[in-house]
């Protein structure tokens, strides 16, 4: 009998569920992400991912409510806050946060995704999988885990204003509708995050995902719905994907200056075929977002980020006040 070292990469089924594998098929890359699928896409946290968890200042969550809404936070540590003891799960040192509404789909046993993303560095990886909780924080036993390229990443330094464990007294603000305030937020952002999930034979699988481009990349609707381009990406379509079969998604944004969290959960569809007017530099298809629930959380990070370095990739985008302009 053959050993087979712990965390070894054996062979899987694909990964791809037929929201991502019919977007696949729309961009002809199918057969290609048939085989790269269970190569990339793993069980367990390879050695590299796990030395660059506890590097981090900050991590992205996804998590689904008890009326099944998605959710996406930032939340900051010490670098050293997560933690993966054995390849097949991920600690987290954090406590609860009342005011974060991502907070309610942390539950023990709840599905939820990460994404670990050092802006200083570009570097990212993401993984999903099952909460566990403890008197730290919680655990996640990885589903799945995988990388991604540093594409639209706008590079940023880090910095603290406070400890992690001392919560901001500011009051989240909630909402119905983007007032004018979210509204300017929005038009200048450079990055958003975004979360989503799919269900399918009794299981549900969550994503959560940054997506970047120029300052303005992001229009807002006088209908309250955001469109979102979609640039050139690695085509597993995993947001996308998710929409295509579950229209539930949450959109962050972040004030990078005063460590702001805009947080919101609404109605997501796929723009496969957009009206004439939507052609911006380097999409390759659209998709919209009209939020039913606004969370303003002012002072929700205990960091701040300072912009460093633009992406190049963004850069080679356009915004909606210049859609086919070069910056």
């Amino acid at each position: 009998m053959t050993d087979i070292a712990i965390g070894a990469d054996l062979p899987r089924p694909s990964p791809w569920h037929d929201g991502e594998v019919s977007l696949q098929r729309s961009a002809d890359v199918e057969g290609r992400m048939s085989e790269i699928g269970p190569k990339v896409i793993r069980n367990h946290l390879i050695d590299q991912h796990r030395e660059f968890y506890p590097l981090l200042p900050m991590v992205v969550l996804g998590a689904v409510d008890d009326d099944g809404d998605a959710w996406a936070t930032l939340r900051a540590g010490r670098p050293g806050f997560l933690q993966a003891a054995d390849p097949y799960h991920l600690g987290v040192t954090l406590a609860r946060e009342g005011a974060d509404p991502a907070d309610a789909g942390m539950e023990d046993g709840r599905e939820i995704a990460l994404l670990g993303i050092d802006l200083a560095t570009r570097r990212r990886n993401r993984l999903n999988g099952t909460l566990q909780r403890h008197a730290r924080g919680f655990d996640i036993t990885v589903d799945e885990s995988f990388g991604n390229c540093p594409k639209y990443i706008q590079a940023r330094s880090v910095s603290f204003i406070r400890d992690p464990a001392d919560v901001t007294d500011m009051p989240p603000i909630v909402s119905s509708a983007l007032d004018d305030t979210a509204r300017a937020l929005i038009s200048q952002a450079d990055t958003l995050f975004v979360a989503s999930y799919f269900e399918g034979k009794g299981k549900r699988r969550v994503d959560v995902s940054h997506r970047g481009g120029q300052a303005g990349f992001v229009r807002v609707g006088d209908d309250g719905w955001l469109t979102i381009p979609d640039f050139a990406g690695n085509r597993f379509f995993n947001t996308l994907g998710n929409i295509a079969l579950n229209r539930k998604a949450g959109v962050t944004f972040v004030d990078f200056a005063s460590g702001g969290l805009l947080q919101m959960t609404g109605d997501a569809a796929l723009l496969l075929d957009p009206a004439p007017d939507l052609s911006l530099k380097g999409a390759e298809r659209y998709w919209c977002f009209r939020p039913r629930l606004v969370v303003w959380r002012p002072d929700a990070l205990p960091i701040r980020y300072d912009l460093t370095e633009w992406s190049p990739f963004s850069l080679a985008t356009g915004t909606w006040e210049n859609p086919d302009t070069r910056s």
